[in-house]
C-alpha cells in the first residue's frame, strides 16, 4: 500500500513538474528576442514530449528557476536586462510558486487577476518595469503573501483598500512611483501586519489625523512608513495616536498638504528618521526633535511655515538637519551637536557669523544662504577639516576672504554669492584637488583672477590638477586679463566671468579646456581676437559688451548674434552674420558712406514718427485728464450709497451683507478699478467703471452694457443720473497722492444686533477670537471686486484681520466649500498671506474668509501710480527680485500644494516691508467657486489682459498651472514697460494691446524700446532686462509649449545681478 501512495505521489509530481514546464514556456514567449538571449538559453522544451506531459522533472536547470519537490517554487529573473509584453495570466496554473521577481528589466503588461490564483505565492516583485493598468482586487487572495514590491512602474488604479485587510501574512509593500489612488488613511488601518509601508510618489489622498483605535494593530508592527509625494490633507497625527507607533523607525511625509502643528514626538522612541518637508505645517519648532530624549538620525522640516527661534540642539546621534525655507528666526544655534549636515537657508536668521567658531568640527554640510547674516566669516574657524560644502549665498556678509577657507582639504562646494565680500579671491581656490564647485559672484571682489601655474611651489604641494568644475566670478570689479594658466583647469565646465573689469586678449590656451560646455565672458573690456573654441561640447559662448575685432572663428559661428553683439563693432562675420536679433547689422556695416547716408534716414523716419507720437500723446494726455474729472466728480465724489433695506441709514455692521453697510473704502486687494484713470487705457477704464457700476449698486447689467458700448462719459452720466436721492459719502482710496481724490477713511464701531448662529472654523489656532469679538471690530472697506467686499477689521486685542464677505450665489454647498477652503488654508508660505478661519452662516449672503492683514500697496500701485511722491520708482534689481519670490511662490502653489492661483494680477500682489517683498492674496478662489462664479472671474481676467488665450474657447474654463505661467509673463512684461496689460498702445501698426506691442519689437529687433524710461538710463546691465523679456515671452507662447513654473524659475534665478 505504501509502495502504491509513493508512485500515486511521484505521478502527480511529475504531472505539476510538466504542467510548470509548459506554463514557463508560454511565459517565455513574451519577452524580446527569447531566441537569442544567453540569459534564456536554457529555458529549451523538454527532450521528449513525455516529459512536457508529466513524464519529466522539474527545470532546475533553468537560468533563474527554482525546484523543490519535483515542482517549481521560485522564477527569478532580476536585472537581466530583460523586455517584452508578458502576459502573467500563463503562470496562473503554477499553484506552488513562492516567489516571482521580475525585478529591473524593462517588462511591460497587466497585472490579471489569474494572478490571484497562485495560492503559494508568498513574494512578488515586479518592481523596476513598466507594467500598467490597474492591480486586481483578486490579488486579495494571496493569503500567504509576505513581500508585495510594484514600485517603478505605470500602474493607474484606485487601490483595492478593502481586500488588502485579507493580507494577514502581508509585512513589506512597496508600491512608490505609480499612479495608484485612494484614501491612504483607510489603506493604513487595514495594513494591520506590515512592517516596511511604502506609498510615496502616487496620488493617495486622505488624512493622517486618525483615531487612535484604528491605529492600534499597524503601531505594533510598522517600522518604516513613507507616505510623500501624495496628496494628503488635513493635520499631522495627533498627540494620543503618536504614542501609538512604537516600533516606528522611519516617518517620511513630505510634499504633501498637511497642515497644523506637530505634536511631542518624544513618545515615538524608536523614531530615527523624520521628514516632513513641503507641507504646510507652521507653529513653534519642536525642541524634542533636537535633544537626547530622542534617537533622531535625521530631521527635514524643509519647505513649511515653521517660524520663532531654533533651539539649541544638544541630540547626540543627530547628523542631519534641514530646516531650510521657513520663517525661523533669531541668531543660529550656538552648536548643532553631531550633525554633519545643517541646512538652515532661507529663514530669517541675523547676527553674524561668529557663532560659527563653537560648532562641532564633524559637520560637512553647511547651507545658511537666504537670510540676514551680517559680519565677516571668521578666520579662526579652522576645525571644519571634515567640510565638503559652505553655501552662504544672498546674505549680507562683509569683509575679506579669510584665509581659513583654503585650508579646508575635503571643501568640494563653496558659494558665497550675493553677498557684500570685497578684496582679492584666494589663489588656494584655483589649486585645490578637491574643490569643485566655487560661486562668489555678486559682490565687490577687486584685483586680477589669480589662476596660478601649476609650477609654482605650492601648487605642487596641493595638486597637480586643480578639480574645479564650476567657476563663476561674475558681477564682481575684477581686472586686468585673464592668465593663460587657465589651461591648467583641465576638468572646467562652466566659466562665468561676465559684468567685471577685465581687459587684455581671450588667451589662446582657453581652448585647452576640453571639458568646457559655458563660457560666458560678456560686459568686460576684452580686446584683440577671438580664440578657436574647438570643443565640441560648447553649449554656450557669450563675448558680448566687450571690444574684440578680428575674424570670427568657425567654430563659434553656431551661436547667435546676441552672443556677439551689442559691442565688439569690428568684428568680422565670413559667413554672413549669425541667426538670430539682426538689430546689429548697421554697426558693423557703419564704416561705408551708405551706412551714413542710410542712418540720416533712419534718424530723419523715427524723427517724424515721435513727432506724430507726441502729437498723439498730448491729445489723449488731454482726453483722460478730462475723463478723470468726470470720473472724479460723477463717480466718486458724488453722495453716492448702498440701497438701506431698512429704509434709513444706520451704523454700519460687519456681520450684515455688505449690500446693506455703507463703510468708506480704503485700499483694495483685488479691486482693479481703485487704479487711477490716467493709469489705465481707455478700454479699460469703460471696462473697470461697469465693473463699479454693478458693484456699488450704481445700476443693472444692462444699463452696465450699454454703457460700457458707448463709453466713459455715457458712463458718468449713467452714474450721475442716480444721485438725486440721499446718498453717503465714498471716498477712494488714500494711496493716490492726487488731492482730488484724498479723502480720511472713518472708521466705525460695529455692534451687530444679531447674534451669530453659524459656524466660525479656524484654519489656523494661533490666533483664536469669537465671532463677537469680530462683529465688535472697527471695521473698513478695503475694495470690491468680482468675488465680493473686503474689510479690514481690528480686534480689541489689537490684531488687524482683512475679512473677505463673498458675494451671493459665488460658493459652492457647505461640505465642498468646507473641504478647499480647509486645504487652502493650511497652506504657509513667507510670499503668500495665509487664511485664518472662514464663517459659514445660516443666511445665503453669510460666507466669510478670514486672513492676515497686508500691510503694504499692490504692485499695480507702484507700476502705474503716476505720482511720484508716494510710489519710488523701482529699480532693475528690485524688480528682479520681485520677479524671482513670484515664481518661487508660484512654483511652490503648483508643484508643492498642486494648486494654480487663478486670479494672478499685480492687484492681487502687494509688496511689504522696506525690501518690498512680494506676497499673494486671492489664491485659490476658484476651488470653492461655483461655475459661473469661476468663469466671471475668469472673463474679469480677460478684460484686464491676463487671462490665457486657452481660455477664452472653453466652454467651461478653469484655471491651471499654465494659465498662471501665462499671467505672471504678463505681469512680467508690465514691469519691465510700466504699461498696463489693458492698454492699447497707438501708433504703433498691428499692435493692439501689451503682449501684442511687446511681441512686435521683439520681432523687429526693437526690444528695448519696450522697457520703462526710467530704468533704461540706470547703470544696472540691460542684459538683465534683456533676460526677463525673453522669459516673458516664453511665458505667453501657446499652452503646448508654454513652459512650466519650476522652469520659470530656474531660469529667473539663473539670472546675475
Amino acid at each position: 500500500m505504501a509502495v502504491l501512495l509513493a508512485f500515486v505521489l511521484l505521478l502527480l509530481s511529475g504531472g505539476a513538474a510538466g504542467d510548470d514546464v509548459a506554463a514557463l514556456l508560454e511565459f517565455k514567449k513574451g519577452i524580446a528576442d527569447r531566441d537569442r538571449d544567453p540569459v534564456l538559453g536554457s529555458w529549451s522544451p523538454p527532450a521528449t514530449t513525455e516529459a512536457g506531459n508529466g513524464a519529466g522533472g522539474c527545470p532546475a536547470a533553468w537560468r533563474g528557476v527554482v525546484c523543490d519537490g519535483g515542482a517549481v517554487v521560485g522564477v527569478a529573473l532580476d536585472g537581466l536586462g530583460l523586455s517584452g509584453e508578458l502576459k502573467l495570466a500563463t503562470l496562473a496554473g503554477m499553484r506552488a510558486l513562492q516567489n516571482l521577481s521580475l525585478a529591473g528589466n524593462a517588462f511591460s503588461g497587466r497585472l490579471p487577476p489569474a494572478i490571484g490564483s497562485l495560492s503559494s505565492l508568498r513574494h512578488l516583485d515586479l518592481s523596476g518595469n513598466r507594467f500598467y493598468g490597474p492591480m486586481p482586487g483578486r490579488l486579495a487572495n494571496l493569503s500567504g503573501l509576505v513581500h508585495l514590491n510594484l514600485s517603478h512602474n505605470n500602474f493607474s488604479s484606485g487601490f483595492p483598500t478593502d481586500g488588502i485587510r485579507q493580507l494577514q501574512n502581508l509585512r513589506r509593500i512597496d508600491v512608490r512611483n505609480n499612479s495608484f489612488w485612494g484614501n491612504a488613511g483607510d489603506l493604513l488601518t487595514q495594513l494591520r501586519n506590515a512592517e516596511y509601508i511604502d506609498l510615496s510618489d502616487n496620488l493617495f489622498t486622505g488624512s493622517v489625523d486618525l483615531e487612535l483605535d484604528s491605529l492600534t494593530s499597524i503601531g505594533n508592527t510598522v517600522k518604516y512608513l513613507n507616505v510623500s509625494h501624495n496628496k494628503l490633507g488635513g493635520g499631522f497625527f495627533r498627540n494620543e495616536t503618536v504614542g501609538a507607533f512604537k516600533n516606528l523607525a522611519v516617518l517620511d511625509l513630505s510634499n504633501n498638504g498637511l497642515g497644523g502643528t506637530v505634536p511631542r514626538l518624544d513618545a515615538c522612541f524608536s523614531l530615527e528618521i523624520f521628514r516632513v518637508a513641503g507641507n504646510g505645517l507652521f507653529g513653534m519648532m519642536p525642541e524634542a526633535l533636537l535633544q537626547n530624549s530622542m534617537r533622531l538620525v535625521e530631521v527635514d522640516l524643509s519647505r513649511n511655515g515653521f517660524s520663532g527661534s531654533l533651539p539649541i540642539v544638544n541630540s547626540t546621534t543627530l547628523k542631519v538637519l534641514n530646516l531650510s525655507s521657513n520663517v525661523l528666526s533669531g541668531s543660529l544655534p550656538a552648536t548643532v551637536g553631531k550633525c554633519t549636515s545643517v541646512d538652515l537657508s532661507g529663514n530669517l536668521f541675523s547676527g553674524e557669523l561668529a557663532i560659527l567658531r563653537s560648532w562641532d568640527g564633524i559637520v560637512e554640510v553647511i547651507d545658511l544662504s537666504s537670510n540676514k547674516l551680517e559680519g565677516s566669516y571668521p578666520n579662526d574657524v579652522a576645525q571644519f577639516q571634515n567640510l565638503v560644502s559652505l553655501k552662504l549665498r544672498n546674505n549680507s556678509l562683509s569683509g575679506s576672504l579669510p584665509s581659513v577657507l583654503g585650508t579646508y582639504q575635503k571643501l568640494s562646494v563653496l558659494d558665497l554669492s550675493l553677498n557684500a565680500l570685497e578684496g582679492s579671491v584666494l589663489p588656494t581656490f584655483f589649486m585645490s584637488p578637491a574643490l569643485t564647485v566655487l560661486n562668489l559672484s555678486g559682490n565687490r571682489f577687486t584685483g586680477t583672477i589669480p589662476f596660478q601655474s601649476t609650477h609654482s611651489t605650492e601648487s605642487i604641494l596641493l595638486s597637480s590638477q586643480p578639480a574645479l568644475k564650476i567657476v563663476d566670478l561674475s558681477s564682481n570689479s575684477l581686472n586686468g586679463p585673464l592668465p593663460p594658466d587657465i589651461s591648467n583647469l583641465q576638468k572646467l565646465e562652466f566659466l562665468i566671468l561676465a559684468m567685471n573689469e577685465l581687459s587684455g586678449e581671450i588667451p589662446s590656451e582657453i581652448s585647452k579646456l576640453q571639458a568646457l560646455e559655458y563660457l560666458d565672458l560678456s560686459h568686460n573690456h576684452l580686446t584683440g581676437r577671438i580664440p578657436d573654441m574647438p570643443q565640441n561640447g560648447l553649449k554656450l559662448f557669450n563675448v558680448s559688451c566687450n571690444n574684440l575685432q578680428g575674424t570670427v572663428p568657425k567654430s563659434v559661428e553656431k551661436f547667435p548674434l546676441s552672443c556677439f553683439r551689442p559691442g565688439n563693432d569690428l568684428l568680422v562675420f565670413p559667413d554672413g552674420l549669425p541667426a538670430g536679433n539682426d538689430d546689429y547689422t548697421g554697426v558693423a556695416q557703419s564704416r561705408t558712406t551708405h551706412g551714413h547716408k542710410a542712418g540720416v534716414r533712419v534718424a530723419l523716419i523715427v524723427g517724424c514718427i515721435g513727432a506724430i507720437l507726441l502729437v498723439i500723446f498730448i491729445a489723449l494726455a488731454f482726453y483722460v485728464v478730462r475723463s478723470q474729472e468726470l470720473c472724479g466728480r460723477n463717480g466718486f465724489r458724488g453722495q453716492i450709497t448702498i440701497r438701506d433695506l431698512k429704509g434709513r441709514i444706520s451704523r454700519p455692521n460687519l456681520f450684515k451683507s455688505p449690500k446693506d453697510n455703507v463703510i468708506p473704502s480704503k485700499t483694495s486687494f483685488s479691486n482693479d478699478h481703485l487704479l487711477t484713470a490716467a493709469a489705465r487705457s481707455m478700454s479699460a477704464q469703460k471696462e473697470l467703471l461697469a465693473e463699479v457700476a454693478v458693484e456699488y449698486g450704481y445700476t443693472d447689467p444692462k444699463e452696465v452694457a450699454e454703457s460700457t458700448s458707448s463709453g466713459v462719459a455715457e458712463t458718468s452720466a449713467a452714474v450721475q443720473a442716480r444721485e438725486s436721492s440721499p446718498r453717503a459719502a465714498l471716498p477712494t482710496s488714500p494711496h493716490f497722492a492726487d488731492s482730488r481724490f484724498h479723502e480720511e477713511p472713518v472708521a466705525f464701531e460695529v455692534y451687530s444686533p444679531d447674534r451669530l448662529v453659524g459656524e466660525l472654523i479656524f484654519v489656523d489656532s494661533t490666533l483664536v477670537f469669537t465671532a463677537e469679538d469680530l462683529s465688535r471690530a472697527p471695521a473698513e472697506v478695503l475694495g470690491r471686486s468680482s468675488h465680493g467686499t473686503t474689510y479690514k477689521a481690528v480686534l480689541q486685542s489689537g490684531h488687524v484681520l482683512t475679512v473677505k464677505w463673498l458675494r451671493v450665489g459665488l460658493v459652492k454647498h457647505k461640505k465642498e466649500f468646507t473641504k478647499e477652503v480647509k486645504r487652502i488654508g493650511t497652506i504657509r508660505h513667507p510670499n503668500i498671506v495665509s487664511w485664518r478661519a472662514f464663517y459659514w452662516g445660516p443666511k445665503e449672503q453669510e460666507r466669510l474668509i478670514i486672513s492676515d492683514y497686508v500691510n503694504g500697496d499692490s504692485l499695480a500701485l507702484y507700476l502705474y501710480e503716476s505720482t511720484p511722491r508716494r510710489y519710488s520708482r523701482l529699480s532693475v534689481s528690485q524688480r528682479l527680485r520681485i520677479a524671482i519670490d513670484l515664481a518661487r511662490c508660484l512654483q511652490f502653489l503648483h508643484h508643492e500644494k498642486g494648486l494654480p492661483h487663478g486670479n494672478l494680477k499685480p492687484t492681487n500682489i502687494f509688496l511689504t516691508g522696506p525690501d518690498l517683498s512680494p506676497k499673494l492674496v486671492d489664491y485659490g478662489l476658484h476651488r470653492f467657486m461655483t461655475p459661473s462664479g469661476t468663469a466671471e472671474q475668469i472673463l474679469n481676467l480677460g478684460a484686464l489682459g491676463y487671462r490665457a488665450p486657452e481660455l477664452a474657447n472653453t466652454a467651461k474654463p478653469a484655471p491651471s498651472f499654465k494659465s498662471d505661467v501665462y499671467a505672471f509673463g504678463v505681469i512680467v512684461m508690465e514691469m519691465l514697460t510700466r504699461k498696463s496689460a489693458g492698454d492699447i498702445i497707438s501708433g504703433q501698426s498691428g499692435a493692439v494691446d501689451l503682449t501684442d506691442w511687446v511681441q512686435m519689437c521683439n520681432r523687429e529687433g526693437r526690444g528695448t524700446d519696450c522697457f520703462d524710461r526710467d530704468i533704461t538710463g540706470l547703470e544696472e546691465s540691460p542684459r538683465i532686462m534683456d533676460e526677463l523679456l525673453a522669459i516673458s515671452l516664453r511665458c505667453i507662447l501657446p499652452v503646448n509649449e508654454r513652459p512650466n513654473m519650476k522652469t520659470v524659475c530656474d531660469d529667473l534665478c539663473s539670472i546675475t545681478v
